[in-house]
């Protein structure tokens, strides 16, 4: 008799629970895979800056533990979406219909602005030095 070779034994998986309905192999073969959820893009919709124009100055108080008036801006962004971004540092030259750029980098005591004006590009000018 000729010798046999060994069966390896597979680890047997435990049943998935009843709640999980798990497609048949036939079901699979069907429908192929699952799409990948679609991606989510953040405020700049997957750019690194973009161009803007100001729609309107507004201060803006921050979250409870803080205290301030937080410069801002309403902004009409390239593609057509209006978003309220940040002004940093002290004082700054924006009116209306004045073309800045804007980039992702939200404020954290800010609810809503999730965007932040580049200083120094278009008719943002710099921060002044202090004297």
């Amino acid at each position: 008799m000729a010798a046999q070779r060994p069966r390896l034994l597979l680890p047997s998986l435990p049943p998935p629970p009843p709640s999980a309905a798990m497609a048949t192999l036939n079901q699979m073969h069907r429908q192929g895979r699952p799409a990948p959820p679609p991606r989510k893009l953040g405020p700049t919709l997957g750019r690194p800056q973009i161009k803007g124009v100001v729609l309107k100055n507004l201060i803006r108080k921050p979250k409870k533990p803080n205290s301030a008036n937080r410069r801002c801006v309403r902004v009409r962004l390239s593609t057509g979406r209006e978003v309220i971004a940040f002004v940093p540092g002290e004082g700054h030259n924006l009116q209306e219909h004045h073309v800045v750029l804007v980039q992702g980098g939200r404020t954290q005591d800010l609810p809503g602005v999730k965007l932040t004006v580049v200083r120094g590009k278009y008719d943002c000018a710099h921060v002044q030095a202090k004297k």
